[in-house]
């Protein structure tokens, strides 16, 4: 069985968010996403998000593409996500190319996909502001 991992907020979920969780999915044959915790977000990203971590894993896992969700604590965890996942595939959208090359020392693939272009949780939010 091949795993893969991803890592985000999926924050105001949206359909470029089901391309990406999608276009994991097809790497492998399950899909662990590890979605950024609400103290997380606050503290290193600065981010407060729309919905609550316990709302945005509830939507995951309603999504058939995503086999577990697990929380995202800290920048570090990568490496001990991989090992304890058993992972071969690590995935994260394109804005990160190059951030994560530093994984497939730990035996795994990294692939960056796609954004969705005409999509985006900042984008949405800035669209509802006017």
């Amino acid at each position: 069985m091949k795993r893969v991992i991803t890592y985000g907020t999926f924050d105001l979920l949206h359909y470029g968010h089901i391309n990406l969780l999608r276009r994991a999915k097809a790497l492998g044959d399950y899909l662990v996403v590890v979605l950024s915790t609400d103290e997380f977000n606050w503290k290193e990203k600065n981010k407060k998000c729309y919905f609550s971590y316990e709302e945005r894993k509830m939507l995951l896992e309603a999504i058939r593409y995503v086999d577990l969700v697990i929380p995202e604590e800290n920048w570090e965890q990568k490496k001990s996500d991989i090992h304890e996942y058993h992972i071969d595939t690590f995935v994260m959208g394109d804005d990160w190319v190059g951030k994560f090359d530093y994984l497939e020392d730990e035996g795994c693939n990294v692939v960056y996909l796609p954004r969705t272009p005409e999509i985006s949780t900042t984008q949405i939010k800035n669209d509802l502001n006017k």
